[in-house]
């Protein structure tokens, strides 16, 4: 497999993971409290795919490197929201359950490509 195949996995692994975010969210109840959760969730879950599309094309190794800081730290919050999904809705506990594993991988991921772009 290819440097450029790589890249495109992650992109598309990205991209399913933000889809599956909005699936999640569009399971939950909505009310007062759970309409601003929904919100954060879905900003969080879905700018993980976009901040690493914008990392693939940055100008500079500085540029790349903040927005893969961006992914990294947004795949973070989203473990937080998923947490506060769960609190507000237990039946969505296994569907964020994955959903959180996920966003921990991707948080490693981000990590190692920090760590490897910085060398």
């Amino acid at each position: 497999m290819t440097s450029n195949n790589k890249t495109y996995d992650l992109e598309e692994r990205t991209a399913k993971f933000g889809e599956a975010i909005i699936d999640v969210c569009k399971k939950v109840s909505k009310d007062t409290v759970s309409a601003p959760i929904i919100t954060q969730l879905v900003k969080a879950g879905t700018s993980i795919g976009a901040n690493y599309y914008e990392a693939n094309g940055a100008s500079s190794k500085k540029d790349f490197l903040n927005k893969i800081f961006i992914a990294k730290k947004e795949a973070r919050e989203t473990k937080y929201w998923l947490r506060m999904v769960v609190k507000l809705q237990t039946d969505l506990r296994d569907s964020c359950s994955v959903l959180w594993k996920e966003a921990q991988e991707l948080t490693l991921i981000f990590s190692k490509i920090a760590i490897t772009t910085k060398k």
